[in-house]
């Protein structure tokens, strides 16, 4: 009996460096600060930490159907894509960067549990310097557009990333909010959150969630074509960049009456039945399309 096995690439699975192959065009990736110019942590060996040469962030420039972009790309396999003083002043360079070549646009693939405990305040310094930066990239025209479908999520201090970015493209593998599970656990206890219970917590943070609330721009499969797909999707639709303050507060308004709306509600299944989502516990067995077609459905009401 023959087995047939898919040859479908997990972008969950993959490593920093397989996404970017496999989101750019072939052989068109250049890597700023390759292995032969490593720079690591200056903290980490003090604690007898290994570090690594590239210091989970891998940075360069190449072609997205032709065009050129900027990317940044967190490997979540070296210390869960935790920010410190090197990782974060590379992906904050790369924006910088971003200014001066001026891009189709800055890709950032975030795959990060937020910032390195062992380096506290390199870390939150970097988170701001990456804030900042992203919001300049913005303002001048250039969209930034966050991938998140990886190991760690998009927690913390990237979390916030995220969410200032033009555009989020989120599979249903991946996870965007400021507190990590784990954390809420240990300082509110399990009653308040069980990390263990890994549908709750998909339910919450997951992709399918975050594309239904409106938290997220486009819903992937966990392959990179299909983030491929729907990032030059959003780079097709992106409005003009540089919002007018009056968007800004109505984007504002928005989240407000969402966290009014649902703010007390402790589960996935009770917003999505709320959103008027019809049997709203067959949303985890959905393939993306079906639940794109969902949420255009509310939408159009």
């Amino acid at each position: 009996m023959s087995v047939a096995f898919s040859q479908q690439k997990s972008w969950f699975e993959s490593t920093a460096r397989g996404r970017i192959a496999g989101l750019l065009d072939a052989n068109s990736f250049q890597e700023i600060l390759p292995p032969g110019q490593a720079v690591a942590s200056p903290h980490l060996a003090s604690l007898d930490i290994p570090g690594a040469f590239d210091d989970g962030a891998v940075i360069g420039s190449g072609l997205l159907d032709g065009k050129k972009i900027l990317i940044a790309a967190q490997e979540g396999q070296f210390l869960g894509g935790a920010v410190g003083e090197i990782h974060g002043a590379k992906v904050a360079g790369l924006l910088r960067l971003a200014l001066q070549q001026r891009p189709a646009a800055v890709l950032l693939v975030v795959d990060s549990g937020g910032v390195r405990l062992h380096e506290a305040n390199a870390g939150l310094i970097a988170i701001s310097e990456i804030m900042r930066a992203v919001l300049e990239v913005r303002a001048a025209g250039i969209p930034v557009i966050a991938l998140i479908g990886g190991l760690c999520g998009a927690f913390g201090g990237m979390g916030i990333v995220s969410c200032l970015c033009s555009a989020i493209v989120i599979s249903e593998e991946g996870r965007l909010a400021l507190s990590g599970p784990e954390v809420i656990e240990t300082v509110a206890g399990v009653e308040e959150f069980d990390s263990k219970d890994r549908g709750l917590v998909w339910r919450v943070t997951g992709g399918k969630h975050r594309f239904l609330m409106g938290h997220a721009t486009q819903l992937a499969e966990d392959d990179p074509a299909s983030f491929r797909k729907k990032t030059l999707a959003v780079l097709a639709e992106l409005p003009a960049e540089k919002p007018t303050l009056a968007q800004l507060r109505k984007s504002q308004s928005a989240l407000v009456a969402q966290n009014q709306r649902f703010g007390k509600m402790r589960d996935g299944l009770e917003v999505w039945k709320n959103l008027g989502v019809a049997n709203p516990e067959r949303i985890p067995m959905l393939d993306s399309e079906s639940v794109i077609a969902i949420r255009k459905g509310l939408t159009a009401r």
